[in-house]
């Protein structure tokens, strides 16, 4: 780019866009890239306080924002991403389906370490919906020299995908509903409804939902029932403290489950359970997920739900990060519950 003072940059053509800040928050581009700067421009370019303008020229082995962010762009986006056109430079990445955001966040890191780049994303592991904004990208000087950018696009390759969105599965899912109060008929059971809407969200079906007692043998029999009649997913709801009479832990192991973890640092979700039998998760599900909107079900479901193996260390690290602040209005995803 070249520096011209406005008032000899007319019949040039303008090589960014020029943005315009007016008090109460609006921003936008007063001109874009690629004007051609006509005398009745120059009033206006000095009132927002450009007394100069780049203008197109760039030498060779340098790349134009719009061109470098185009090509990052393409780098970066994996499956179910699209790509907005360039704005100001910048460029967006939205969910093109409903899904889950995973972020190869080791990588990103090393991106933006390359200097003149800039890729910021939404946290990893994060449901979106379909058409939701996850992602910006840019280069910081208005012209960047393509052995930089070819350095990006290198790192993304070998890291690809580093940012997509994953479609969850629908899996058929089986709900083992337990406590002798509900079996009985003495109350309503109100968790089963809960997990049903939000399993409903991400696509999945409740296939069965069995009612037992507080007994460990009916609670197993119930839990490989529902895997014989073709479930996927397994949840147990209820009975998963220490209290004498909540036996579900024992149950799932009675089932023959291998247990990857009983207890979460994550607050709601302690007296979380994953294990599995065969290639089925059955989660321990504690009675927090009843009344809390975001809770360790919101963590790790999704996660299952886009097949992404979720082993001990993953749960362990949301030790950091996992403890809600129980805001007022709760804004789950998008606040900081769950990201370490």
């Amino acid at each position: 780019m070249k520096a011209i003072a406005v008032e000899k940059a007319v019949g040039m053509v303008l090589g960014h866009d020029v943005t315009r800040i007016v008090a109460g928050g609006e921003k936008g581009p007063a001109f874009r890239r690629g004007h051609v700067i006509q005398p009745g421009d120059i009033p206006l370019l000095l009132d927002i306080g450009k007394r100069h303008v780049f203008v197109a020229d760039c030498s060779p082995g340098m790349l134009h924002e719009d061109e470098a962010a185009r090509r990052l762009a393409r780098a970066v986006a994996g499956p179910g991403l699209d790509a907005t056109e360039p704005c100001e430079g910048r460029i967006n990445l939205k969910a093109r389906h409903a899904g889950l955001l995973t972020i190869d966040v080791p990588a990103l890191q090393r991106c933006n370490g390359l200097g003149e780049i800039v890729v910021t994303t939404r946290h990893t592991h994060r449901p979106v919906a379909s058409g939701q904004a996850v992602a910006g990208l840019r280069v910081v000087p208005l012209t960047i020299a393509e052995e930089r950018l070819a350095a990006a696009e290198t790192l993304c390759r070998e890291a690809f995908p580093l940012v997509q969105v994953r479609h969850f599965r629908p899996l058929p899912v089986g709900m083992v509903t337990t406590g002798s109060e509900v079996y009985s008929g003495r109350i309503a059971d109100t968790f089963g409804p809960v997990v049903r809407e939000k399993f409903a969200a991400m696509g999945c079906p409740i296939l069965r939902q069995i009612l037992v007692s507080d007994d460990t043998a009916m609670t197993a029999e119930a839990i490989l029932t529902l895997i014989g009649e073709g479930a996927r997913m397994v949840v147990v709801t209820g009975g998963m403290s220490v209290d004498p009479d909540d036996r579900t832990p024992a149950a799932i192991r009675a089932a023959g489950a291998q247990v990857t973890l009983y207890g979460a640092p994550v607050f709601p979700g302690a007296m979380f359970l994953l294990a599995h039998i065969g290639e089925v998760p059955v989660l321990g599900l504690p009675g927090c997920v009843m009344y809390y909107r975001a809770s360790i079900f919101d963590l790790i479901v999704p996660r299952l739900l886009a097949g992404v193996p979720v082993c001990k260390e993953d749960i362990t690290a949301l030790g950091h990060g996992g403890y809600c602040a129980g805001c007022a209005e709760c804004r789950f995803p998008d606040c900081g519950f769950g990201c370490g």
